[in-house]
């Protein structure tokens, strides 16, 4: 490993009567900025308000649906292709409905999305006054459910061969101990602690990725020497024999003192180190430097750079990289390595990048905040 070393220096009262929705209020709140779809229909039954999101959702211009009666606006229909406004009659059907709960219909073309509608009177049992109907898009729930039922398929084809193989080796040992010698056994039970070490790893990265997805994802500030860990981790690939002229450390000093979680950096840079020695060649190179934090109102932050001088990622593949499942050219493991490293960066207030190293490579580089406790500010 060679090291090199640098040196720098009031919310609204209710009126009697449900007032016409404005597209903006008191309170800043404009409809267009809302993530679904919203169309509001008067008394007559006439759209009064068309949001961006239900113009993006439906492919009708808001100008066209302002002033139509709702049904020519809207013209959905339930799977079996019935008119929806005719079947629910939200005007003239019974006068104890406040909602309509959230179904799948129709938009003409045969594109599926998701309607709730909220039927607002002036009093109960009396006639509506204003129909809300909000519409969410369905391909984004589509997209996030075969996303699910891709991570349960890579999982499970990742855990049948380790666990076959632990399964094997064990019924064997315990059938036919005495006729293997100690060599033989010594063997067999290596691969299957080396095969029980890659299941944890798999649930680790099921773990990480469930925290990640659902924003639980807890960071341990400790201080964190991010150049002893880096050359920690060039010594464990030497160590199972890797040339240590293949790996380059470089720090810039002063580095900023860096408060993070020690685990899970180690678990960043063993991923990003994994990839240029799996995936890259020539020499891996490796800055540490001081710069700008990528946190607001942080002044200093510290940077690594990973970069080899292999074949490099391709430019169209670039923007799948920390995607869950890409794996690149080359294949073998889950893909959701640099998905994990992401989250981790991104909870820690940090950003990462990839990009081509000046050698042809590919270079990853990541940002992280001081993020010093308030107690040392």
């Amino acid at each position: 490993m060679r090291v090199a070393g640098r040196s720098t220096a009031p919310q609204a009262r209710h009126a009697e009567r449900v007032p016409v929705p404005r597209p903006a209020d008191h309170t800043g709140l404009d409809a267009d900025q809302l993530p679904d779809g919203l169309v509001v229909a008067d008394e007559s039954g006439r759209v009064v308000r068309f949001n961006a999101a239900a113009e993006r959702i439906t492919a009708v211009r808001a100008a066209d649906a302002l002033g139509q009666p709702l049904e020519k606006a809207l013209p959905l229909e339930d799977l079996e292709g019935r008119r929806w406004w005719q079947l629910t009659d939200p005007y003239g059907g019974l006068a104890i409905r406040t909602r309509q709960p959230e179904r799948n219909l129709l938009l003409p073309g045969g594109r599926e999305v998701l309607v709730s509608a909220r039927f607002v009177r002036d009093e109960p049992l009396g006639p509506v006054r204003c129909l809300f109907v909000a519409l969410r898009d369905t391909e984004a729930r589509r997209r996030t459910e075969r996303s699910h039922a891709e991570l349960i398929a890579t999982v499970a084809h990742e855990l049948r061969s380790p666990l076959t193989s632990v399964k094997g080796f064990t019924a064997t040992l315990l059938a036919k101990w005495e006729r293997f010698t100690d060599d033989q056994k010594r063997l067999m039970l290596e691969t299957v602690d080396a095969d029980a070490d890659r299941v944890t790893r798999l649930i680790a990265e099921l773990l990480d990725i469930s925290r990640i997805d659902s924003g639980r994802l807890e960071v341990r500030r400790q201080p964190v020497d991010i150049g002893a860990a880096v050359g920690r981790h060039i010594q464990a690939y030497v160590a199972a024999g890797q040339r240590a002229d293949r790996f380059l450390l470089r720090l810039e000093q002063p580095l900023p003192a860096l408060w993070a979680d020690p685990d899970k950096i180690d678990q960043v840079l063993s991923n990003l180190l994994e990839n240029a020695v799996r995936h890259g060649e020539g020499t891996v190179t490796i800055d540490v430097t001081p710069t700008a934090s990528p946190r607001e109102g942080e002044e200093t932050g510290t940077s690594v750079t990973v970069s080899d001088e292999g074949p490099g990622i391709p430019e169209e593949s670039m923007n799948r990289v920390f995607t869950r499942f890409w794996r690149g050219s080359k294949r073998g493991g889950t893909g959701l390595g640099l998905y994990i490293v992401k989250g981790i960066v991104e909870a820690h207030g940090g950003t990462i990048t990839v990009g081509r190293a000046a050698g042809g490579g590919a270079e990853f580089r990541f940002t992280l905040p001081v993020a010093a406790p308030a107690y040392l500010a």
